[in-house]
């Protein structure tokens, strides 16, 4: 330390010595301050871990689309070779939903855990739309027992 002095004056060098002993006594307690205000900060300053989109689907029009992609998804074991993207965009089309506000709400419903939700509404609006699969469901229930509904 005394090398870094050689230009200091002795009452310069006092003071130097003085701010560096009481630094380095208080080094420790500082620190760990200011870990604290940081863990409070970063705490207090993350409300949310997704931004609401700026285009968000209402959950009941994101249920009415899920169900009809579901339809949709029932086509693939109908027609195995079958490219069904164009049936995809009709759907986002015929709801007046954007593929990429669908992806962003899709995204923000499921961090916000309200998929789930958005998932039952869709079977409901799907076993409104054909009863006979509501009865089927029901059937295939008592087949197999009441099977729990998947939670994470």
């Amino acid at each position: 330390m005394k090398h870094y002095m050689n230009n200091f004056s002795h009452t310069e060098e006092r003071v130097y010595v003085k701010f560096y002993e009481t630094m380095t006594k208080y080094k420790g307690k500082l620190v760990k301050k200011l870990i604290f205000v940081f863990v409070l900060l970063s705490i207090f300053s993350c409300s949310d871990y997704i931004d609401k989109p700026k285009n968000l689907i209402d959950q009941e029009v994101m249920a009415e689309v899920m169900a009809d992609l579901m339809i949709n998804d029932q086509a693939n074991f109908v027609y195995p070779d079958k490219n069904m993207e164009a049936g995809t965009r009709f759907i986002l089309k015929s709801h007046n939903v954007k593929p990429d506000d669908f992806i962003e709400s899709f995204k923000y419903y499921v961090i916000k855990e309200k998929m789930q939700d958005i998932a039952n509404d869709a079977q409901e609006i799907l076993l409104k739309k054909d009863p006979k699969a509501a009865q089927y469901v029901k059937d295939k229930l008592k087949q197999n027992g009441n099977t729990p509904t998947l939670v994470r």
